[in-house]
């Protein structure tokens, strides 16, 4: 398999999702400016959403969207107990989860991200995040992750939205235990290795 990604970007959620289920996934690097691969490829061309990321699945086809890929991972090592069976109360509770956070929160950034965007409208969009943030850090309170005491995919995709507050220099210490939180996925070692392969560990402490 392999992850088309941009460091830091949502693609973080699934490379942090293949190195906790042990599976083999070869990184191909995206200047998503330029939309050109590291290997020189035309971005567009692989993904016509021009947008990571983008993995190739075992049958050589292209599945996009990182709430998809995370699912798609997990299921090929299912073992790893990084998502409840498909078709259980649980795996519903967990799409309920991903849903919520590419709705809420991954897509609530997306002003932030537009040099354009007014400071007024910039500042309403850090209010909407923040009572967003106010919701996970009450059941971040009751349990260390989202789905209770086991690490699974959700939690992999919250991390990586949430920490673009560094970028966007959104205090979160406000919120305790969604900044322990971040802290504690941040500290496991699947994880440290997805972001030191993106050079993204400074970034992350």
């Amino acid at each position: 398999m392999k992850l088309y990604y941009a460091p830091g970007a949502c693609s973080l959620a699934p490379h942090i999702v293949a190195r906790e289920a042990g599976l083999p996934v070869t990184l191909e690097k995206v200047d998503l400016s330029k939309h050109r691969t590291e290997t020189g490829e035309d971005f567009r061309a692989i993904n016509p959403k021009g947008y990571v990321p983008t993995i190739t699945m075992k049958d050589g086809s292209l599945l996009t969207e990182a709430a998809a890929i995370i699912q798609y991972l997990a299921d090929q090592q299912p073992g790893a107990g990084l998502a409840p069976a498909a078709g259980t109360t649980e795996r519903y509770r967990l799409i309920e989860w991903l849903t919520f956070i590419s709705s809420e929160i991954h897509k609530g950034f997306g002003p932030l991200w537009n040099p354009a965007t007014p400071d007024s409208v910039k500042a309403s969009t850090k209010d909407r995040l923040a009572s967003r943030f106010a919701y996970l850090d009450g059941i971040l309170a009751k349990q260390p992750f989202l789905m209770g005491e086991t690490f699974t995919i959700a939690d992999a995709y919250l991390f990586t939205v949430v920490n673009w507050t560094n970028i966007h220099k959104v205090d979160i210490s406000s919120f305790e235990h969604l900044s322990a939180f971040q802290a504690r996925v941040a500290a496991r070692p699947k994880v440290r290795e997805a972001l030191a392969a993106e050079g993204l560990l400074k970034q992350a402490a």
